[in-house]
């Protein structure tokens, strides 16, 4: 597999764009700076460096559902998601290289080798899920699972070879490994060839004579691996992490399938989540909020001391900078966003009640105690 540069750079910074940027945007700047960086015009050694980051940017940046996906999750997310390979399949830079006199061969010799994947179809395991419960502070803090997964993999004990220890499969006299066999039929001037699967090796190209008894000659066995999740800090309900290569194994000479972790947070006791930010509701009395206070509240780094202003109005929304969640992007934290609420007490001393009588007096506000109604 390709290895993934290390340290990039922001996709929009690369190709010099705003977030808001329309795809017809997107195409024009990289058609800019690939006839500016690619190496066929700029021999100069960095331009190769360049037009990788240019192209992988695009690759981005252009198909709707990657773009969404790395606005989300940022490069820490989406590369648990997307391998390269992924990121440039189904990008369109066929009409682009075309209209600059480039053949797509170029781009796929300089990240491939050659290779283009887009022709592959080798056949893999089914991918898996499994829904991963986290509480909202290791969410804040990220954190490393460990869960266990029922799946088919290679036989422990053959190694996938499906043949007993001690001894190997031998290549199919019939087919001469290649698992299938043709024949050709005529009728007048017409050929017909038929592709069928090997008879005497049903399709694997080689011959086990002695059956690994603990897979009986599949190559393959059902276990519970223990497998080791990394959730980054910032995640949110419903995001998804990918793990290539841990889902099913379709045969013992295939890739395996992805394991996708869908992630779910247990609901918090004292605070919502909205975005990066958190709401918490803070219960003060009327004194409090009509005279002034300090009050202590919780954060998730602990509690810390918040102003009451005289004259704090029920609803109004204090906010405390960078104490919410922090950002996928990596970018800081987002607000503590504290409403207030004021506790009216059900039940008052007959003080209280004198009290407030001639609080509500001075206030022109007409009152009712339990004997009477009073008019002030």
């Amino acid at each position: 597999m390709v290895k993934r540069m290390a340290g990039k750079r922001d996709y929009y910074e690369v190709l010099g764009i705003a977030k808001t940027t329309s795809k017809d945007e997107i195409k024009d700047a990289y058609r800019k700076l690939a006839l500016q960086y690619h190496p066929d015009r700029n021999k100069s050694p960095e331009a190769e460096e360049r037009f990788k980051e240019i192209s992988e940017a695009y690759a981005v940046l252009s198909d709707d559902e990657k773009r969404r996906q790395y606005d989300m999750l940022g490069h820490a997310g989406f590369d648990q998601r997307y391998t390269t390979e992924d990121i440039f399949r189904g990008a369109d830079f066929d009409s682009i290289f075309r209209d600059l006199g480039f053949g797509i061969g170029d781009l796929f010799g300089t990240f491939f080798g050659g290779r283009d994947f887009r022709e592959e179809r080798t056949q893999r395991g089914q991918d898996l899920a499994y829904d991963l419960e986290i509480t909202l502070e290791e969410a804040a803090k990220g954190v490393e699972k460990e869960i266990r997964v029922p799946r088919t993999e290679k036989c422990s004990v053959c190694k996938g070879t499906g043949a007993s220890v001690g001894t190997s499969p031998r290549t199919c006299p019939k087919c001469e490994g290649t698992g299938r066999t043709q024949s050709v039929q005529r009728n007048g001037f017409s050929m017909f060839v038929r592709v069928t699967p090997c008879s005497m090796c049903k399709g694997r190209g080689e011959i086990i004579d002695s059956p690994c008894k603990n897979c009986r000659g599949t190559g393959l066995e059902k276990r519970e691996r223990s497998i080791t999740v990394n959730v980054p800090a910032g995640i949110d309900e419903g995001y998804e992490l990918r793990l290539r290569g841990e889902g099913e194994a379709l045969s013992s000479d295939s890739p395996s399938g992805d394991l996708y972790v869908l992630i779910h947070i247990f609901p918090h006791d004292q605070f919502k989540r909205s975005g990066d930010d958190l709401l918490y509701s803070l219960m003060i009395g009327f004194p409090q909020a009509a005279l002034g206070a300090e009050t202590s509240i919780p954060t998730l780094d602990g509690n810390t001391n918040i102003k009451i202003r005289p004259g704090t109005q029920p609803g109004e929304i204090l906010k405390l900078k960078g104490k919410g969640m922090p950002r996928l992007r990596g970018y800081g934290r987002g607000d503590l966003l504290v409403r207030v609420a004021i506790v009216v007490p059900e039940k008052l001393s007959q003080q209280q009640k004198v009290l407030l009588e001639q609080l509500s007096k001075e206030f022109d506000q007409n009152v009712q105690s339990r004997s009477r109604r009073l008019r002030f």
